[in-house]
């Protein structure tokens, strides 16, 4: 195989505290045809060591797109999502707000801090499927992301 026909992988990190979520979308990601490579994080702290490669994350990739969650342990989505947008070199990741919230002050404050999109989860198994795989067409097939830095 010759470097111009070689593909790298979407890297995309998932900041998502819980298990049943984490797992159905690890699952819907395995089936997607884009070829990709999930990163979890469990909390927001976490978060932002993996994004700035700190602690036991120093060798961690840069993801090409953040699946965020806001209702987070020990640093809240909403914090994470900000610090993320003020960073020089970390604004241009496009972020996923992906949360139960259906409130109108989380997702216009999502929005004012910068997030590409705010998704709702569903609770219903179907309609999650439906989501990620709505997901995955979108920001995996279609969208043009940011060039890989470095």
């Amino acid at each position: 195989m010759t470097d111009e026909n070689y593909v790298l992988p979407i890297e995309i990190l998932l900041v998502e505290d819980n298990p049943a979520d984490v797992r159905l979308t690890t699952e819907m990601l395995k089936e997607e045809k884009a070829y990709n490579n999930l990163h979890v994080v469990h909390d927001g702290v976490e978060a932002m060591a993996f994004l700035r490669k700190e602690g036991k994350y120093a060798k961690a990739v840069r993801p090409d797109l953040i699946l965020l969650d806001l209702n987070l342990p020990k640093k809240d989505g909403r914090e994470v999502l900000k610090e993320i947008k003020e960073d020089e070199d970390l604004k241009i990741i496009p972020v996923v707000v992906l949360t139960v919230s259906k409130a109108e002050e989380d997702i216009l404050k999502s929005y004012k801090l910068h997030a590409n999109c705010y998704i709702t989860k569903p609770v219903d198994l179907q309609q999650f499927i439906k989501v990620a795989k709505s997901i995955q067409d979108f920001w995996l097939a279609m969208v043009k992301l940011p060039p890989k830095i470095g």
